[in-house]
């Protein structure tokens, strides 16, 4: 009896000498595992931050991290001071991630949802960041044209076709692309002058914009976000896009005046 009493005590003082099982916390990833829709592959730190700069995150922003691996640009996006959200459908990742922000001191700003890409809310965004693939920007782009104007969005090494981006920074190699979701404005807009109505006419492939004042073409065309500006003639005119409306200031011969037009 003494014999099985001590070969008892001897299992179970081994058994607390083993390290945890859990596989949450023996978890490690490994450059080049595949996933979902992609293999993972980590941004370096020193273009994570690029990125971030890229977008000119602050406080004031709502990041989402489409494939957030790890989670090192949400807790990088978290340290600038913003809330952030990873979305990652490998849930031993989401774990790690979760650890890493508590580890990084940012938990209550930075969080993790284990999901698919393709169907997470991307509504509340203003900055979206990715490192996927083209392919897989092209499927999301649809999706992200529908976003509040202004929204950010930054792609490490892959494009959007032919959404060109309005700002590359390259980092050591790599190269990180911006993209600023514009504000539709193709069709016919008008308000009213001292004499008559006038009419603008714009046409519009994502962010590039060009069009016609009371049939004479407009010069310096730019759409960033929901602001719009151009020359007609004399006049310079500028002002932000609110769904059907733009509202804004004409400038002409020193003088100031109130905008705004209607989309007809």
């Amino acid at each position: 009896m003494r014999s099985k009493s001590w070969l008892v005590l001897f299992l179970a003082a081994c058994l607390l000498l083993l390290p945890s099982a859990s596989p949450a916390q023996q978890y490690e990833p490994s450059v080049g595992q595949p996933g979902k829709d992609v293999i993972w592959v980590p941004t370096d730190e020193k273009l994570v931050e690029a990125m971030l700069d890229l977008a000119k995150v602050t406080p004031g922003d709502f990041l989402i991290d489409l494939g957030s691996g790890d989670g090192r640009i949400v807790i990088a996006a978290a340290k600038h001071g913003a809330r952030a959200l990873g979305v990652e459908y490998n849930s031993d990742m989401v774990a790690l991630s979760r650890r890493n922000a508590e580890k990084a001191g940012v938990a209550q700003k930075a969080s993790f949802e284990q999901a698919d890409i393709f169907e997470i809310d991307l509504s509340k965004a203003t900055v979206i960041t990715m490192y996927l693939l083209q392919h897989l920007n092209l499927r999301l782009r649809p999706s992200i044209l529908k976003l509040k104007p202004g929204t950010r969005v930054v792609s490490h090494a892959f494009d959007m076709g032919d959404w060109e981006a309005d700002q590359t920074v390259q980092k050591e190699g790599r190269t990180a692309y911006l993209w600023i979701v514009p504000a539709r404005v193709e069709g016919s807009w008008a308000w009213k002058t001292d004499n008559s109505t006038a009419e603008l006419t714009l046409t519009q492939k994502f962010q590039k914009i060009s069009g016609t004042l009371n049939g004479n073409g407009i010069t310096n065309p730019i759409l960033n976000g929901d602001q719009i500006s151009f020359t007609a003639g004399n006049s310079k005119y500028s002002g932000r896009v609110i769904g059907n409306t733009i509202e804004g200031t004409v400038q002409s011969g020193g003088n100031t005046q109130n905008w705004h037009a209607t989309l007809r």
